[in-house]
């Protein structure tokens, strides 16, 4: 565990200014973002299969999920910037074991790693509350 506080506090100081948890412009570390919803399962997508949205490419792993992702972009993006779900409830940014997700209320939320999904689960309500605080924060400067 303190591996991981130690981690997340040196990710969150390099990457505080970008929004989207990405590398080289890629989301999700290539994960296709309609996956997690359509075969609740982290499905990584192909480089010949893209679309880009808010600055970034997502990568899919079929062109039906590349259409249905071009319908309603908003309905597939990870909540926080596609950041950990958990370290984001404790103020802070931290990168993402893309097998490490939940869907709430139709929203994907990713976790740092299938550990820490654990422990974000425990309190989730609590945590998306005091998340969606910090992430508001965050986006604003």
């Amino acid at each position: 565990m303190k591996k991981f506080i130690l981690v997340c506090l040196l990710f969150s100081a390099v990457s505080m200014y970008a929004q989207t948890n990405q590398k080289n412009g890629i989301a999700l570390q290539g994960y296709d973002p309609v996956a997690y919803f359509e075969n609740d399962q982290a499905i990584l997508g192909k480089k010949e299969i893209t679309a880009q949205h808010n600055d970034v490419v997502y990568q899919f792993s079929s062109e039906s999920n590349k259409a249905l992702f071009l319908k309603n972009p908003t309905q597939y993006e990870p909540q926080y910037g596609g950041y950990c779900a958990y370290g984001m409830s404790n103020g802070y940014k931290a990168p993402i074991q893309p097998e490490a997700f939940t869907i709430v209320d139709n929203k994907l939320y990713l976790n740092y790693s299938l550990e820490v999904k654990a422990m974000w689960l425990k309190e989730q309500a609590a945590r998306i509350e005091s998340a969606n605080l910090t992430w508001e924060k965050l986006k604003k400067s």
